[in-house]
């Protein structure tokens, strides 16, 4: 792509991926796109399909207008987002044509507030291995999920050691999956848990992975049959833009903010920040309604997003 004019480039950063409907009952299709009060129902309608619709209109409406801008417009909807990132992981690969860019805008439901800040994620499967055996023998086996609760009291009592950030707190770690054994008259040979890790800018992943190991090897002192590995199923850094950017001050200008936010959750956007440039997080929805049953999104939210992103779009490149 050519750059155009003198101002840098504006990137929308979108996502198309969605969360499964869940096994909770729906009032509406959870893929049925239902409009209703006001609101369309449907999983993803705020996470994140309300800002994709509105993203795309605002670009539209530009397009079709007399307005001559000074800088390029690019707009992704990759896959993955909510799995393992592999659509922005492979436009960052295939980064060279990419123009000189003023910022990112990532339309993720933020219900119109600036986010500038939010704190990684590190996913972990801690696996400990152990002999199989009948049942009605268990002395000739080694259980793994006996193992396994040797590490989960270890990790009950394990603080992640580092300082918390002064706008996202500490870092956070929650055990969600455990997955053992094969049938009730065999002693499990395996038994894994899923571990679910929130960081903060500038922590060091390899550094709470090590932690583990040193649990793994204070156990295998005291019980020498103990086996276990650690293994990383996903991670994304975190992050955070400086709100006293002249991006972030222009963008809050444009779109009437007065300050910027941090939240709890993960984004594709650390891999944008590679870039070198201001991420900026903002568009439609409430994030509580996010992976959760009867998801919606306000029309006149979609519309709204519509109208700021063209003055996010006219600001920079106008």
């Amino acid at each position: 792509m050519k750059s155009f004019g003198k101002k840098g480039a504006i990137l929308f950063a979108c996502h198309l991926d969605v969360v499964g409907a869940g096994e909770e009952k729906w009032k509406t299709p959870p893929f049925g796109g239902v409009e209703r009060g006001g609101r369309i129902y449907g999983r993803g309608s705020a996470d994140m399909k309300g800002g994709i619709a509105a993203a795309v209109t605002a670009i539209r409406q530009i397009v079709e207008s007399s307005v001559k801008l000074q800088g390029n417009i690019i707009f992704l909807a990759a896959a993955g987002e909510e799995t393992d990132s592999c659509g922005a992981k492979r436009f960052m690969r295939n980064r060279g044509w990419i123009p000189k860019l003023a910022g990112v805008v990532i339309p993720e439901p933020t219900d119109f507030e600036v986010v500038t800040a939010h704190r990684g994620m590190l996913w972990l499967e801690v696996t400990t291995k152990g002999k199989a055996a009948h049942s009605s023998m268990p002395q000739l086996g080694i259980n793994a999920i006996g193992l396994m609760q040797l590490v989960l009291i270890e990790l009950k009592r394990y603080k992640i050691p580092f300082k918390p950030h002064k706008r996202l707190g500490e870092c956070s770690m929650s055990i969600n999956t455990i997955i053992g054994g094969k049938a009730l008259n065999v002693v499990p040979d395996r038994c894994s848990i899923g571990i679910d890790i929130r960081t903060l800018p500038l922590q060091n992943h390899r550094d709470i992975i090590s932690d583990i190991e040193k649990i793994f090897a204070k156990l295998k002192s005291k019980t020498p049959q103990f086996c276990a590995d650690v293994s990383i199923l996903r991670e994304v850094g975190a992050l955070e833009t400086d709100s006293r950017s002249e991006f972030v001050r222009d963008f809050c200008d444009a779109v009437g903010a007065k300050e910027t936010k941090a939240v709890g959750f993960t984004s594709d956007a650390p891999y944008f920040a590679s870039l070198g440039m201001p991420v900026v997080i903002f568009g439609p929805g409430k994030p509580e309604v996010c992976h959760k049953s009867n998801e919606y999104i306000e029309i006149g939210a979609v519309e709204k997003a519509v109208e700021y992103y063209k003055k996010i779009i006219l600001k920079f490149l106008g």
